[in-house]
């Protein structure tokens, strides 16, 4: 096990020992540990590596990927959450807390919050929706990124149209959030929402413009049509 990570380790070093290393930081208001690799050479490089890892006992590939995780590498978190995504359909209603737990442990900034959460954590909702409810948790949490969390975690099946209620729910408790990491993670909840229903995305928005941080509304209304996003935006 150790000889795969040391092995994936080495591969993104001579990746980045290439000329298309890129100015991750720029992204980030936080110090983040990075190769400077792009998010495709970083997939491309799990894809390789999960041939050599994907018969392993569940729990031992869990081991792996806690260990990718605890380096703070941003591309070593990547391969994680591209193994944990492969995966997701041997994830079981034990492992949230594990989810959970790593999410507290190693989540640091958006990027690693909205691939983990994005694809991992929203697959087991939608497999497993009685957790849902866990979010509201989350949303009232003293980490703006288990905060951020609650939203990103929703996305893509508020993208389908499942569990609309909670959408909303979840935007509600976050409203008032000052970090403006979690004020675009409900707000493009909502924005994505609105591809299924644009007229109660709209309404909430107007019920609570008032109130509504700038940055979140901008992003729920993005994709609304020209005379809907002047509606929302003029002034109570």
């Amino acid at each position: 096990m150790k000889d795969i990570i040391e092995t994936i380790r080495q591969t993104l070093q001579a990746e980045a020992g290439q000329a298309d290393i890129i100015d991750t930081q720029r992204w980030f208001k936080e110090e983040i540990k990075t190769y400077g690799l792009k998010a495709a050479c970083v997939r491309k490089i799990a894809k390789t590596y999960f041939a050599e890892v994907k018969d392993l006992p569940k729990e031992k590939l869990f081991a792996l990927c806690e260990s990718l995780w605890q380096t703070g590498y941003l591309e070593e978190s990547g391969v994680a959450c591209e193994w944990m995504c492969r995966i997701h359909k041997d994830l079981k209603p034990k492992d949230w807390e594990m989810l959970d737990r790593w999410i507290d442990a190693y989540i640091t900034n958006w990027a690693r919050c909205d691939t983990f959460c994005g694809d991992t954590v929203g697959m087991f909702l939608e497999m497993y929706p009685q957790y849902i409810r866990k979010l509201r948790g989350w949303a009232k949490s003293k980490n703006l990124w288990k905060r951020r969390a609650a939203a990103v975690s929703l996305i893509k099946p508020a993208r389908k149209g499942l569990f609309h209620e909670d959408v909303f729910a979840i935007a509600e408790i976050l409203l008032l959030d000052p970090e403006d990491m979690v004020q675009k993670g409900y707000g493009w909840l909502l924005k994505e929402a609105g591809n299924f229903d644009e007229q109660s995305v709209f309404q909430f928005v107007m019920k609570h413009k008032a109130v509504m941080p700038r940055t979140a509304l901008r992003y729920a209304i993005e994709k609304m049509p020209k005379r809907l996003k002047e509606q929302a935006m003029k002034k109570p």
